[in-house]
């Protein structure tokens, strides 16, 4: 019986690298863009003399890239030999693997433990599939001379093959890129395979958690989730980041304060050749320290996420220019990264506000939404009539002001450090946005630079917005909030996308 796990790829809203020291938090919102991982046996039976071998099969299935790889497992030491052609393998799903049977063999009692181990001598047969969300295909509708619409995305079949940048600008062959939109899908990927095998192997229990009824109250086995995604992640990646895209992975929007990095030492010293299972053990038992405080957009706002198509920015080497900064300016430093934790606390506080404004007076806040979603903002405070109204209308235009103030001092430490944060491209279409009627907020997620850019919008005002971007030749990607994490699936994405695929076919 296979098992199908999701995770969803995330916005990082607020906490551009202050995120990645604590006590810093980020808004992360989850998005409806999922990665799936399918896992199933290799072989229906046991083979009679399976009970003497070291040795199991893993085969990794990736649809979009027209790639399998094969592995052999060790059953004495959990470590995966990759068997194909090295172009081919994949680190974020190797570590995933090998920390989750660790872990299923660290926490299954021995009866447990048995069944785990018949189903690692089945062999394991895990496929991966990422909703095109996670890419960009703007080269591919541009040379075809389609519009920047999203009409011409949505009609894109599902879990499309992803298309290559092959050739650099002199035209000479590279090693192939994908081009990726920055939804965070090595961290979606790595949870979403880490999920569908804890499952498969017993060693949780995901039924309660679909995208329908997603219980929080028993947090137990999405815990297990997140530390052993967290771990692996880090790992293939080759250094302990913030964690909040696998966080947000696991358990959907929320507001994030980092975990001690130090809770991952030993996977680091591990990497060095200390075995995989005393490694879990210290994981198991580390102290995880990392916050996190459920959180979406209030009511009647939509999610918005654009691709202004200048190629996209190395986060990584944008890091390292801004930790260099703090080292040699701590001072000027300091000052800044005050006042962005400063306007990204004002920006929650008002979002927390308009929930609750919300809650208490809907009628009121409704309308003022309404209204304010067919007008530019200096025009709201006249739309509003009495104090209800007005107040909901106040906490717009505080939000307005917060999200200004964190773009300014991203701008400027951008400027510092050397590196386009806020480009000027970006900085002119972000002010641009925040013109257009019915249009709360727009920045750039996370690190900035030239990925995407975001907008919060009013009401019925997106599809207007996404038409305005077309003009301006920014498309407007189909991602939308979705607060919640990981899910387990009731079948194969694939059967379900082609599904409502067909019913929306009109033919003409």
């Amino acid at each position: 019986m296979a098992v199908v796990a999701s995770a969803p790829g995330k916005v990082l809203m607020t906490g551009g690298y202050l995120i990645l020291e604590r006590p810093n938090a980020g808004i992360v919102l989850s998005t409806n863009a999922r990665f799936y991982a399918i896992v199933k046996p290799l072989r229906e039976d046991i083979e009679p003399d399976s009970w003497a071998w070291a040795w199991t099969d893993v085969k990794l299935t990736s649809p979009q890239l027209s790639r399998e790889t094969m592995y052999k497992m060790s059953l004495n030491n959990l470590m995966l030999q990759c068997v194909s052609s090295s172009e081919s393998r994949n680190p974020f799903v190797e570590q995933a693997v090998q920390y989750t049977v660790a872990a299923a063999h660290a926490t299954l009692d021995k009866n447990n433990n048995d069944f785990l181990h018949r189903k690692l001598l089945q062999g394991l047969d895990i496929t991966i599939l990422g909703c095109n969300d996670f890419y960009s295909y703007r080269n591919y509708i541009e040379a075809r001379g389609l519009p920047l619409t999203p009409d011409v995305l949505a009609a894109l079949p599902p879990f499309t093959s992803i298309t290559f940048n092959a050739e650099e600008s002199n035209g000479e062959n590279c090693k192939p890129e994908v081009a990726k939109t920055g939804l965070g899908s090595s961290a979606a990927m790595t949870t979403s395979v880490v999920a569908a095998l804890l499952h498969y192997f017993g060693a949780v229990n995901l039924s309660s958690f679909n995208k329908d009824h997603h219980q929080e109250k028993d947090c137990v086995d999405l815990d297990l989730v997140h530390v052993i995604a967290q771990s692996a992640h880090c790992i293939a990646q080759g250094k302990v980041g913030s964690g909040f895209d696998v966080s947000s992975a696991v358990y959907g929007s929320q507001r994030y304060v980092r975990f001690s990095p130090e809770v991952l030492s030993s996977a680091q010293v591990a990497v060095k050749g200390l075995p995989i299972q005393e490694v879990i053990h210290d994981i198991l038992k580390g102290k995880w320290d990392h916050e996190r405080t459920k959180f979406s957009l209030p009511p009647l706002m939509t999610l918005l996420l654009g691709e202004p198509g200048a190629g996209g920015s190395s986060t990584p080497s944008m890091v390292g220019a801004v930790k260099k900064w703090q080292k040699s300016d701590p001072e000027k430093s300091l000052e800044t990264w005050r006042k962005l934790s400063a306007a990204n606390s004002a920006l929650e506080t008002q979002f927390k506000i308009l929930s609750k404004l919300a809650e208490e007076n809907w009628d009121a806040y409704k309308c003022v939404i309404n209204s304010c979603s067919i007008h530019r903002s200096e025009k709201w405070m006249e739309r509003a009539t009495g104090p209800d109204q007005e107040a909901v209308v106040n906490a717009l235009l505080a939000a307005r002001d917060a999200m200004l103030r964190i773009r300014s001092n991203m701008h400027q430490m951008g400027e510092a450090a050397g590196i386009p944060i806020e480009p000027d491209s970006q900085t002119w279409l972000l002010d641009a946005t925040m013109d257009m009627e019915g249009v709360l907020l727009a920045g750039v997620p996370g690190a900035g630079g030239f990925d995407a850019i975001f907008a919060v919008t009013l009401g019925d005002s997106s599809s207007n917005i996404t038409k305005a971007w077309t003009s301006l030749n920014v498309l407007a990607m189909l991602v939308r909030e979705d607060p919640h994490g990981v899910s387990l699936e009731t079948g194969d994405p694939r059967a379900q996308q082609i599904t409502s695929a067909i019913s929306s076919v009109h033919i003409e």
